[in-house]
C-alpha cells in the first residue's frame, strides 16, 4: 500500500497540501475536538502538572490517579460497568481477545469486519466463520455450522465506517445462545452516535450483560487512546491474563487530561451531535435530490459510487474546487469507485454547498 501525501491540518475543516488549502472531508475527528482551545489547553497543562510518561506498567510503579478517573469517567459516559483504559482503540479488541483466549467454541466475524477484529479472532483460540455482512439470517445460518453445544463470540463492528450503517446488535444477541458473546469495535460510533452518544449500543438498546464494547479516544474525542467497556469481572480478567495489557506503559498523561476534558465537553454540548446530524443530513438530501442513491445511516458518512472513470474526473474537479479529494485504498473503505466524504460538526454552510455543487455535476455518472 502506498503511503500517503503528507497533510497539515489547519482552521479545524482545512488542510495544506503542497502548499494548498483544501477543505477536508476526511478523518475521523467528526467535532474537531484535536483543535479545541480547551483540549489543547488541558494538554498544556497536563504537562505541566504530571510530566509525559509514567514509562512502566500500570500493575508495576505505572499506575496514576489520572488513569483510574479517566476510566469512571468513560464508564459513566457509555453507562457501563466498568472500564479499562488501553494505548490504542485498535489494541482494545486484541487485549479483550487476549483475554478470552480458549473460552469460546467459535469466532464468528462479520466479512467486512475492521482489521483489528480480524486480527482479535485470530488471537481467540478457535475456528474463525465469517458471515455476509451485517446480516443476522447469515449469522443463524453460520451458527447452525457451529453445531449444538457450541460457544460462539461475534466480532463487529458497532457502526461502520464505510458507510455508517450500525450493526444489528439486537437481531444478534436473540440468535446467539445464553453463554455467546458479542465483541464490538465501536470506534467510530462511540462519542458520535446515539441520544448521549453512547454509540451502536445505544442505538439498539442492548443489554451489557454479553456484549464488549471496545471504543477509541482518538475519533469522536480528539485525543488519543483506548478504551475497553466491560464487567467488573472481566476486567480484572484483563489485568490477570493479558500480556498485552500487562507489559505495555499506558497512555501519556498529557493526553489522559485532555480526554477527561474532552469527554467533559461532548457531555456538556450535545448541539455538537445534533449539529453533526444536521450537518450530514444536509448533503445526503441535497444528493438523493440529484439522484445519488446514498444510504440513509446515523453516521456522518456519505458515500457515493460513480463509473470508475467519472470516479478519477470528480477527484479533479474537487481538487479545482479547493476540496480534497477522499482516499479510497483503505482497507475497510468503500471498495473502487466509491468515493466517501467525513462531515463533521464544524463545517461551515458554505462548505457543505461547495461540496454539494461539485457533487451535483456528477449525478449521471452515479451507479
Amino acid at each position: 500500500m502506498k503511503e500517503a501525501a503528507p497533510l497539515q491540518q489547519v482552521d479545524r475543516t482545512y488542510v495544506r497540501l503542497r502548499g494548498r488549502k483544501l477543505t477536508y472531508f476526511s478523518g475521523c475527528d467528526y467535532f474537531r475536538l484535536t483543535s479545541h482551545p480547551a483540549v489543547l489547553a488541558a494538554v498544556r497543562e497536563g504537562a505541566r502538572q504530571f510530566g509525559l510518561n509514567v514509562a512502566a506498567s500500570r500493575l508495576t510503579t505505572g499506575n496514576h490517579l489520572l488513569y483510574q478517573k479517566l476510566e469512571r469517567e468513560i464508564a459513566r459516559f457509555y453507562k457501563a460497568e466498568s472500564a479499562l483504559l488501553v494505548s490504542t482503540g485498535y489494541v482494545s479488541n486484541l487485549v479483550a481477545a487476549q483475554t478470552l483466549a480458549g473460552e469460546f467454541s467459535h469466532a464468528l466475524l462479520d466479512e467486512q469486519a475492521h482489521l483489528s477484529l480480524r486480527d482479535a479472532a485470530a488471537m481467540l483460540n478457535c475456528p474463525v466463520l465469517k458471515f455476509r455482512h451485517r446480516d443476522a439470517g447469515a449469522l443463524a445460518e453460520a451458527l447452525r455450522r457451529c453445531g449444538r453445544g457450541a460457544r460462539p463470540i461475534v466480532l463487529t463492528d458497532g457502526m461502520f465506517a464505510r458507510d455508517g450503517m450500525v450493526a444489528p446488535l439486537r437481531a444478534y444477541l436473540k440468535l446467539l445462545p445464553r453463554d455467546g458473546m458479542i465483541l464490538v469495535d465501536d470506534a467510530h460510533g462511540g462519542g458520535t452516535v446515539g441520544k448521549t452518544g453512547g454509540g451502536a449500543v445505544e442505538i439498539e438498546g442492548v443489554s451489557r450483560r454479553r456484549l464488549i464494547q471496545c471504543v477509541t479516544l482518538s475519533k469522536a474525542f480528539g485525543v488519543y487512546g483506548g478504551a475497553i467497556l466491560c464487567s467488573r469481572k472481566l476486567r480484572q480478567q484483563i489485568l490477570d491474563r493479558s500480556h498485552l495489557f500487562v507489559g505495555s506503559t499506558p497512555l501519556p498523561l498529557p493526553l489522559a487530561n485532555a480526554a477527561l476534558t474532552a469527554i467533559r465537553i461532548l457531555k456538556t454540548y450535545p448541539s455538537l451531535r445534533r449539529r453533526l446530524t444536521a450537518n450530514t443530513s444536509r448533503v445526503r438530501r441535497a444528493l438523493r435530490l440529484a439522484g445519488f442513491n446514498v444510504p440513509d445511516a446515523p453516521g456522518p458518512f456519505v458515500t457515493i459510487r460513480l463509473k470508475p472513470r467519472a470516479a478519477e474526473r470528480l477527484r479533479k474537479a474537487l481538487l479545482a474546487a479547493s476540496i480534497l479529494p477522499p482516499l479510497g485504498k483503505y482497507p475497510g473503505s468503500p471498495g473502487p469507485g466509491h468515493l466517501r466524504f467525513v462531515i463533521s460538526s464544524e463545517h461551515t454552510g458554505d462548505q457543505l454547498e461547495q461540496l454539494i455543487g461539485v457533487l451535483r455535476g456528477f449525478a449521471q455518472d452515479a451507479c
